[in-house]
Order: C-alpha cells, then sequence, then structure tokens
C-alpha cells in the first residue's frame, strides 16, 4: 500500500516513545497519524491499530480523518496469518468500512477506497474487496493494481484479466502481476503474451517469464529468454539466476549456467542458500559433480534442502558412498532429513546394490526420523529390491503397500524382470501397466526384450502387434549437447540439423571403428519388422550416437563430451559409448531418464549395473 504524505519513517527504537508521548497529550490527528505510520514502515501494523484503538475513547473523531482511516485499513490488511481478524479491537475491515460510509469518505476519498479494497482482498474476502472496487467512482493505477494482485493471490486470474483489459493506463506493476498470475496457473503462453505486450519491462518480468518457462520444463525457452535479457542490459535478480540455473540443469547446459555463476562471482552477489542449492543441483545436474561439491562446501549456511541436492546428485553419479556418508554427516549436524532426502539416500543404495543397507534407511524412515514413506519411496525400494535380484521380495512390498501402486512401480519391476530374465513377473507387471499408463512405449519394449532374451520371438511378435492395435506412439529419444553455449538437439535418425552432412560422415566413420574393435549391434532391440542391415542403421542412428558425433566433430581431441538423453539409454548405445570411450580416448559422461554414467577407457561408472 502506497503512504500518504511525505513525513519520513520512524525508527522503530523510537516508536514506542512516540506513542507515549501520543498518548499523554491531547490526541492530535497528524500526531496519531505520524505514529500509525511509523508502526506500518516498521512492519508493525498490530501496534498502529492497537494505538489508534487506545486513542478512540477520547478521540472518536479520529476514523472521521481520511487521513487515519485509510491508515487503519492499511494496518488490517497487513496483519500478519497469525492475526487473522481483529474483532477484540473493533477496528476490522468491516467496521472501518462502515465509519468509511458514514462520514462519506469511502466514495469520495482514492486513498481510503484503495485501502479498503486491500483490506478485504488480504482478509481473503473477494467478493467485498470486488464490491468496493465496482463502487468506486474513479480509480487510479493503484486501486486496479490492488484487485488484480487480490484476484492473483486467489488464483482467479480469469477475473484478473478482466481488470487488467478494463484499465485504461497501466504501470510495470500491472504487467508483471499478470504474468506472475499466469505462471502461477502454469498458463505460460498467456504469460507469454503479456511479457511481449510490455513496452518496458524489469528484471521482476523477465525473472517470472522465465520461472515459468523452468517450472514448466519448457527450458529451451528459458535460456533463450536468457539470452534475450542480457542483450537487453537488464541486470539479473537473484530470483532470475535460480530460475535460469534450473532451465540449465534440465537441459545440461553447463557452459550457461558457469556463466551465471561467475556473475554471481564477478559481482560480488551473496551466495545464500536458495542461490547456492541451485548452483549445486545445476553442476550436479550438468554432469560436473566436482564443482557442486566445490560449491556446497563454499557455503557457510545450508538447509535440508541444500544437504538433499548434493546427496542426489552424488547418488544420481553413482557415487553411492559418498552420498551416504555426506547423509551421516547431515545427520551428525543436527539436521532433520526430509522425503527427499531419503530418495537420495535409497537411490544411492540402488546404485550400489546395498539391499541390506537400504532396507535399514528405509524402516528408519518412519521409526527414527518421523518421515511417512510415500509412492516414490517404495518405487525405490521396489527398484533396489530387484535390481538385485530379490525379485519375489519386491513383488511382495508392492503388494503389502499401503495404497496403490502406480505406473512407476509396476515399471521398475518390469525392469527388474529384464535383468534376470523372469517372464512369469513381467507379464504381471505389464499386465497392470497396459491399464495405469497403457499409450507408454517404453513398457512394450521392455518386454519384448525379455520375451527376446527367453528366445520366446512369439511374444516378441505378439508385442509388436500390440504396438501396433493399440497404437502406441513411440516417444522419440533425444539427446543433446552443448556447444559454443547453443544446445544443440537430435532425435533418432535427425538430419535436420545445419551440419547434418558432416555429422554423418563423423557418424559412418565412428561405426567403422567401432566394429574393428569389436562393436556387435544389438539388432534384436529394434521392434520394427525390417531386415538386419535397415535395424543396424536405426541403431547406428540412435540420438546419442548422433550427438556424440556432433562432439567428435567439434571439440577438441580429448575433450569430455556430456549428453543428456530423455530416455533410459539402450543396452546397444551403453555398449557402443564404452568402446567410443577406448577408440578415441575420450570422456563421455550421459544423463539418462535414471542416472550419470561416466564413460572412460572402456568401462562405464555403473559397471553394467543400471
Amino acid at each position: 500500500m502506497r503512504a500518504r504524505g511525505g513525513a519520513a519513517a520512524a525508527r522503530p527504537e523510537h516508536l514506542a516513545a512516540h506513542a507515549r508521548l501520543v498518548k499523554s497529550a491531547c490526541p492530535d490527528a497528524f500526531l496519531v497519524t505520524t505514529a500509525m505510520r511509523g508502526y506500518l514502515r516498521a512492519c508493525l501494523p498490530l501496534q498502529a491499530l492497537l494505538l489508534l484503538r487506545s486513542l478512540l475513547p477520547r478521540a472518536p473523531r479520529l476514523l472521521g480523518n481520511s487521513f487515519s482511516l485509510s491508515l487503519a485499513l492499511q494496518a488490517t490488511a497487513a496483519l500478519p496469518a497469525s492475526v487473522p481478524s481483529t474483532p477484540g479491537l473493533g477496528l476490522g475491515a468491516a467496521s472501518l468500512h462502515a465509519c468509511a460510509l458514514k462520514s462519506g469518505f469511502a466514495a469520495a476519498d482514492l486513498f481510503v477506497r484503495t485501502a479498503l479494497v486491500e483490506a478485504y482482498a488480504k482478509s481473503r474476502r473477494a467478493d467485498l474487496a470486488r464490491a468496493a472496487f465496482d463502487e468506486a467512482p474513479r480509480r487510479d493505477v493503484f486501486l486496479c493494481n490492488v484487485m488484480l494482485a487480490a484476484y492473483v493471490a486467489r488464483g482467479e486470474v480469469a477475473e484478473a484479466r478482466k481488470v487488467f483489459d478494463g484499465m485504461r493506463d497501466r504501470d510495470m506493476v500491472s504487467w508483471n502481476t499478470m504474468i506472475h498470475g499466469y505462471a502461477v496457473k502454469g498458463e505460460v503462453s498467456m504469460a507469454r503474451e503479456i511479457f511481449d505486450g510490455m513496452e518496458n519491462r524489469d528484471a521482476f518480468s523477465w525473472s517470472s517469464m522465465m520461472s515459468a518457462y523452468a517450472k514448466n520444463r519448457r527450458s529451451k525457452e528459458a535460456l533463450e529468454l536468457w539470452q534475450q535479457m542480457h542483450a537487453a542490459c537488464v541486470a539479473p535478480d537473484c530470483i532470475t539466476m535460480v530460475s535460469v540455473l534450473s532451465a540449465c540443469g534440465d537441459m545440461g547446459a553447463l557452459a550457461v549456467g558457469a556463466e551465471v555463476h561467475q556473475f554471481v562471482e564477478c559481482n560480488r552477489i551473496q551466495v545464500d542458500v536458495k542461490l547456492g542449492t541451485a548452483l549445486i543441483d545445476m553442476y550436479a545436474k550438468c554432469g560436473d559433480i566436482e564443482n557442486s561439491l566445490r560449491v556446497f562446501h563454499s557455503m557457510t549456511a545450508k538447509d535440508v534442502l541444500t544437504w538433499s541436492s548434493m546427496i542426489m546428485g552424488l547418488a544420481n553419479h553413482g557415487l553411492g558412498h559418498d552420498a551416504l556418508s555426506l547423509f551421516s554427516r547431515m545427520i551428525s549436524e543436527g539436521l532433520q532429513p526430509n522425503e527427499v532426502t531419503f530418495i537420495g539416500v535409497l537411490i544411492a543404495c540402488t546404485h550400489l546394490g546395498l539391499v541390506s543397507d537400504g532396507k535399514e534407511y528405509f524402516s528408519s524412515m518412519s521409526v527414527v526420523h518421523g518421515v511417512t514413506p510415500k509412492v516414490e519411496h517404495y518405487g525405490c525400494m521396489v527398484d533396489l529390491l530387484g535390481r538385485s535380484g530379490h525379485i519375489e521380495e519386491a513383488r511382495q512390498l508392492i503388494r503389502d503397500m499401503p495404497f496403490e501402486p502406480d505406473a512407476v512401480i509396476w515399471r521398475a519391476l518390469l525392469g527388474a524382470c529384464r535383468i534376470y530374465k523372469n517372464v512369469e513377473v513381467a507379464e504381471e507387471a505389464m499386465s497392470k501397466l497396459q491399464v495405469l499408463d497403457p499409450h507408454a512405449d517404453g513398457h512394450y519394449v521392455l518386454l519384448s526384450n525379455i520375451y527376446a532374451q527367453a528366445n520366446s520371438w512369439e511374444g516378441v511378435a505378439e508385442m509388436r502387434m500390440m504396438l501396433r492395435r493399440e497404437n502406441v506412439q513411440r516417444i522419440p529419444g533425444r539427446s543433446s549437447i552443448e556447444w559454443q553455449n547453443t544446445i544443440h538437439e537430435f532425435v533418432s535418425g535427425d538430419r535436420s540439423h545445419a551440419r547434418s552432412k558432416e555429422i554423418y560422415k563423423v557418424l559412418e566413420e565412428m561405426m567403422d571403428r567401432l566394429r574393428q574393435a569389436g562393436y556387435r549391434p544389438m539388432t534384436g532391440l529394434v521392434l520394427q519388422d525390417i531386415d538386419e542391415q535397415s535395424k543396424e542403421r536405426a541403431l547406428a542412428e540412435h540420438s546419442e550416437k548422433l550427438a556424440i558425433a556432433f562432439g567428435l566433430l567439434t571439440t577438441p581431441a580429448r575433450s569430455t563430451l556430456r549428453i543428456t538423453k530423455n530416455l533410459r539409454a539402450c543396452e546397444d548405445c551403453h555398449s557402443a559409448i564404452k568402446l567410443i570411450s577406448l577408440v578415441y580416448d575420450r570422456k563421455l559422461i550421459i544423463r539418462d531418464r535414471n542416472r550419470f554414467h561416466h564413460f572412460s577407457e572402456g568401462q562405464c561408472s555403473c559397471k553394467d549395473y543400471w
């Protein structure tokens, strides 16, 4: 709420003395409003109302003054959630509204009218706020902004848009409030429409739009906006940088993320808990676990999310022992783990095959730490047991779950059946998945592979027919690689890249060298009804192989290649990339849907346990 008058804010330590002076003197409207304004500027609205109430018996006409009336309404609106109403004071929004109507200020005074709308809005009476707004004989930008904010706070963005469209004049707050409203509702295209309609934008405008893109996994657009913000010479704020770092982590854009970090250091911006955690998460998701740890150890203050992000990062990079050691240190420092922490801990156990440890951590969640396991934690346990060969135990855990298992649970069991060639349990998992998630192509591919491993070619044929009959659309594998601060994305068989001819030439050379080194294409993984040569070509043109070919084409010899893929890496690509690391003397860090794979000298950090 905007202040009235130009008096300087009273210092908090002087406010009590000022109030005593006001109370001891004959209540003068100017002195009272000055004291109330001081309390409001010191974020002490209750004290402002208490002062006014103490003086009303001696000077009832104080509420007949538009200045004190608008300040009382501002104080009512500013009361914290812990003080939801003021019936004991007799100075709630309704009683003050009655005073305003009686004195005539409700209609004549714009400050009183605006404060009244804000008081009703903050007390969650949008109907009365709208009524007060509609009754205003004139509406300035600030009054409209108060109404906009009230609707946005309630999630009623359509109503906010009506107010916005009806405004004769708009300021930066008007535009930013609408962007924020649409962003929170997930209506990103509408937020962008408002953003594009602005003549001038501040850091909040850019931050809100980038945050909307990042939260809705439209990270490429978020990074494009970041570049445009740079070009517009708008200095980013902390919120902007957190959003950009989130998008970088999602896309694997390490260079852009490092650029943001460098900006922070060059401008001596304080790395608070939120920004520090975003940097940790970004570096870990971009495959640079060393810098992730460096940021973590440099932070003086850390919360549970900071620790959890680091534990999760270590676990996803296959550094399970480090993750569990960090968890022990976190507990020893007196921090209480949460649901996210335990997901990281259980993932660490899964990637190391630590069944007994995983069971103990899972049990300790509720018994020791008071954290109730959710479906995600049961999913981790099913994955841990299944990957370790305890298929029946994983099956029994699913039966004993306190809630219905979701598709993720059954898919974890199906994945374990692929490792141990368990056709019977795989068919049970598939029957559940056909109900829970019938259009996900990955289930059919997994079961087909299990049938192929068991030499059940009738089963393979059935899966192919089912894919066609159910009209299941295969999710295209997408792999991206960052080069010159730009994300280059590829799909299987992609020929849309500007340097496609060069990429395919490198790809052919790469596949020839791999064959000479002993590579044999796993054509059984291809479910299409095509000849062997076509299957080999389809495998060679998988998205991660194209991204690697582009990396070999554009980057210096022996430099590390970092690839991000949206799906789980297939066995053929995993086998081929191990050989690529040996033949080309390269380190390759591949992030798939499940984890990071660090390839070097013909080996993978997962030790083929994925």
